[in-house]
């Protein structure tokens, strides 16, 4: 079943219809809900709620560019809605945990695996997390994340390079270098 037929059928309210369209793009959009939640419970929290975004607004999915591409924003733009409602956690990090000197190299090496880099990315807080997924990953530029975060573009900007920072220093304890 291609994906117009797939939509035609989640519109008439077809159950197997939304079951397949879930079965088929859950797990990537899992992975999606996991960069920026906490734990893997709020991950799949995040994802159901995306999937009920996604069933109410199938109806305005143009058919212009990627389909996935369109589930993937509403499902980060999500994220976002559930990080914003706990804001007060966003940029917050003890001093401590901070290193604020910004290492000369600015890579993290290809052997790194997939795992390994979640393991990592969850490590630091919140706020970095977040605005390293939307610069690194989802592409976003700062202008953006400031928007969607509303912050300024600065803080967008330093949040990232401390990110940058953190993740190299714990790969670096983690001898992952």
């Amino acid at each position: 079943m291609s994906n117009e037929e797939l939509i035609k059928n989640c519109l008439k309210g077809k159950p197997s219809a939304q079951k397949k369209l879930y079965d088929l793009y859950a797990p990537k959009l899992m992975a999606v809900c996991y960069r920026y939640a906490n734990n893997h419970s709020e991950a799949q929290d995040m994802l159901q709620d995306g999937f009920v975004k996604i069933f109410e607004k199938l109806d305005k999915y143009s058919g212009l560019g990627s389909f996935e591409g369109w589930m993937r924003r509403i499902v980060v733009n999500t994220a976002l809605d559930s990080i914003r409602k706990n804001k007060k956690r966003l940029f917050h990090s003890d001093i401590d945990e901070v290193e604020f000197q910004l290492p000369r190299n600015d890579f993290i090496e290809e052997r790194l695996c997939a795992e390994d880099l979640m393991k990592v990315l969850h490590s630091i807080p919140i706020g970095y997390r977040t605005v390293f997924n939307l610069y690194a990953i989802e592409g976003y530029s700062h202008k953006e994340i400031a928007e969607q975060l509303s912050i300024n573009v600065s803080t967008s900007k330093s949040q990232y390079s401390r990110a940058k920072a953190l993740l190299r220093e714990k790969i670096t304890q983690l001898k992952l270098r």
